[in-house]
């Protein structure tokens, strides 16, 4: 499995059949001083300076080693790709004309599909001989009906510039809500789940019998949830209005609403939701507000979902926040008691990534922790892509 962003590379050796991992590793800060890359093998780690901190220099030596150990026998690879636009509603064959149908889409996701076809390219260099998939962000969402993705604008912009909402996280919230089924003792053809992925990127998604039929997400990433650096939903006008007032272009907008907002934004000292806490827990008091909106907003966005589900049979945390923040958990569990949920505190006192489980009193709906696996979930795309090809 490779997912190749714009200065990180994440990579895994796995049995898409049982889930067992033989090397996984992360590359971060591509492309300045700080550059490292992690690797686990079993129980031993090992962190490098890459001599060329180059994304593309990183990632072939990455690949390289892969293919040059002979633990590690490949029979395909598995890419994750963040935007497939309206024509990519599933795991496919890498070939030419699929990636020049990547490279059309690509202004939808500048910042990630220009970096997934460059990995693509490095990864079918090193392994010429081994089938290529491509699995998409946006493909776990192409079930939406019309009324969840349609925006109302006119029509010539979804018809010539395909603007229309769009879903990410879809490889997370397809493995959360598959195992969440499981963990409840239920077939997913008789749930209707909320999937809450929370990390520096947040969305949340209302799957009914298996399938997405709404999300927080948009036409980019940018829609929805308060996260890290991203305000989430915005007032339209406001690039308007800042341009009028600030003097500030759309670009500038644009670039401080992704990268300067969210929890970093509010509180003025970080995006990671820990030191929030602990700064919010030591009296900071917008600190405090950051946590307050980022839970408000997310539990606001949790009831609008049960709408189009006409009902609730569990809500599913997942992601960095969502499985190691009893806090955050707790106080939207707190929010959501018109929904039926009952937070059972000492359950989530404990439950994480860790172990998982029931974090509410109430049965249904339930509230749970579920651990994601993204690797897992592009693994097994990507071998049912290769098992319909026998």
């Amino acid at each position: 499995m490779l997912n190749c962003g714009s200065s990180s590379v994440k990579f895994a050796v796995l049995d898409p059949t049982s889930g067992v991992v033989a090397v996984a590793g992360v590359a971060e800060r591509l492309g300045t001083p700080e550059a490292e890359v992690r690797t686990a093998r079993g129980a031993k780690t090992a962190t490098v300076r890459p001599p060329d901190p180059s994304p593309t220099a990183v990632t072939a030596a990455v690949l390289a080693g892969v293919r040059e150990d002979p633990g590690l026998p490949i029979v395909g690879v598995g890419h994750r790709v963040v935007h497939g636009g309206e024509r990519f509603t599933s795991a496919v064959l890498i070939d030419e004309a699929t990636l020049d149908a990547i490279r059309a889409v690509g202004h939808l996701a500048p910042l990630h599909n220009p970096a997934n076809v460059t990995g693509v390219e490095a990864a079918q260099a090193a392994f010429p001989d081994v089938p290529h998939v491509a699995v998409f962000d946006t493909a776990f969402h192409a079930t939406m009906p019309p009324v969840a993705y349609r925006y109302a604008v006119p029509d010539a912009w979804y018809r010539t510039h395909g603007v229309r909402r769009y879903g990410f996280h879809g490889t997370s919230h397809r493995y959360v809500a598959r195992r969440a089924a499981e963990l409840l003792g239920r077939p997913a053809a008789d749930l209707r789940l909320v999937t809450a992925h929370l990390g520096n990127g947040c969305s949340a998604t209302a799957v009914a019998a298996g399938v997405a039929v709404d999300t927080t997400m948009g036409l980019t990433p940018l829609e929805g949830l308060v996260m890290g650096t991203r305000s989430g939903d915005v007032d339209p006008g406001l690039h308007a209005y800042l341009a009028g007032r600030a003097g500030l272009d759309v670009e500038a907008v644009t670039r401080a609403l992704n990268r300067e907002s969210g929890l970093l934004g509010l509180s003025g000292r970080s995006n990671d939701m820990r030191t929030v806490i602990a700064l919010a827990e030591d009296g900071d008091a917008d600190a405090a507000l950051a946590l307050d909106v980022f839970v408000y907003r997310l539990a606001k966005a949790i009831a609008a979902l049960a709408v189009p589900l006409e009902g609730l049979d569990a809500l599913v945390f997942t992601g960095g926040i969502g499985e190691h923040s009893a806090v955050v958990r707790s106080r939207v569990l707190r929010r959501l008691g018109l929904l039926g949920l009952v937070e059972d505190a000492a359950a989530n006192a404990v439950h994480g990534r860790a172990t998982g489980g029931r974090i509410s009193r109430s049965t249904n709906p339930a509230a749970l922790v579920v651990p994601t696996d993204e690797e897992l979930e592009i693994a097994r795309e990507t071998s049912a892509v290769l098992e319909a090809r026998t």
